[in-house]
């Protein structure tokens, strides 16, 4: 199947598209900031009224940011944190990629094919899409394995075999082919953890940083993948084998941060920065492509759509394992963290 093109210019003027591709390096390393600092704003909150309250309500914002870093790594994929080329990469690498242990550069190659092939046979990321729908029973087992930790250690742990490379190889092969995959990412998580043992609060790195990273995040960057293309109607139309989301205040702030839910005007346009996806749903809002676009009034209903597969043709395991046989040939991205954009 062939996926239908549209141009830009199907449905934005010369000016609007000039105005919504400019890309500034200040707004990029504002929402990068932005970011950090909702994360050290939880990291003082717990230290400073422990308790299980607010324990809770740090480890569902800091794993939203998290997402959000990858959210911003995912710009800079597109080069849109800055017009400059050098640094758009420094920015995501080093402010958003390496913290939560994934890498720009190769996510670019692996993340365009998605956009070259959105939805089509050969698309990476159609594993993330094809089982669905799937009963509820289904979505409570994937829930439970993603805020326990099972789904982040399980990609964490093929994450470090595949940085490991095979046994057979020699150490010095081992280590070197560790340093190339992983070596930035421990150095900016070890940074990370000497920062916060200066400032007293060693324990936020364990408590505060990877348990968010293996729990909340996984949680919401499943929720975030099946919005953007699991159960669109046509998989070959652009306006509507992609998703925007309506998001309120606390789906921003705990879901979907940084425009994700905008994800339709992302894919018509993916060198427009993140900031400006507001702006091209709006201009998409007065056209004649209106009525056509995919558009859900919010995550609920989203998860409503996928999930319903009646409970009594519950099968475990039998709809992502057909999903992976769909894709046979093709590549699992080791590190799913930003997957799907």
């Amino acid at each position: 199947m062939t996926a239908l093109r549209m141009r830009a210019r199907d449905f934005l003027t010369e000016d609007e598209l000039v105005a919504v591709r400019q890309r500034k390096t200040w707004k990029g390393v504002a929402l990068i900031a932005h970011a950090w600092a909702l994360i050290a704003g939880a990291v003082a909150l717990v230290a400073w009224w422990p308790n299980p309250l607010t324990y809770l309500l740090a480890v569902a914002i800091i794993g939203s940011r998290q997402l959000g870093l990858a959210i911003l790594m995912h710009d800079g994929a597109h080069g849109c944190l800055s017009a400059d080329e050098k640094t758009n990469l420094a920015l995501s690498q080093w402010f958003c990629a390496y913290p939560i242990f994934a890498e720009t550069r190769g996510y670019r190659r692996y993340h365009l094919q998605h956009h070259a092939r959105t939805q089509q046979e050969d698309d990476p990321d159609l594993v993330l899409s094809a089982p669905f729908p799937i009963t509820k029973m289904s979505y409570r087992r994937k829930f439970f394995r993603d805020i326990t930790g099972q789904t982040g250690y399980q990609q964490r742990k093929a994450q470090l075999l595949n940085a490991f490379g095979p046994s057979e190889w020699p150490l010095s092969r081992r280590a070197a082919n560790f340093w190339e995959k992983l070596g930035p990412q421990c150095v900016t998580n070890a940074v990370l953890f000497a920062g916060l043992a200066a400032a007293g609060v060693w324990w936020a790195y364990p408590l505060l940083w990877l348990v968010p990273l293996f729990t909340w995040m996984m949680v919401i960057t499943r929720i975030r993948n099946i919005a953007e293309h699991a159960v669109v109607p046509d998989s070959a139309d652009p306006l509507r084998n992609t998703r925007t989301t309506h998001a309120n205040v606390l789906e921003r702030l705990f879901v979907a941060p940084y425009y994700v839910n905008y994800h339709l005007e992302h894919h018509l346009l993916f060198y427009v920065p993140c900031y400006n996806l507001p702006r091209v749903h709006r201009i998409l809002g007065r056209s004649r492509y209106a009525e056509r676009m995919e558009v859900q009034p919010g995550y609920a209903a989203v998860l409503r759509l996928a999930t319903a597969r009646p409970d009594h043709e519950d099968r475990p395991g039998q709809l992502v394992n057909s999903a992976r046989r769909a894709r046979a040939g093709g590549r699992v991205n080791a590190d799913q963290n930003a997957g799907g954009f």
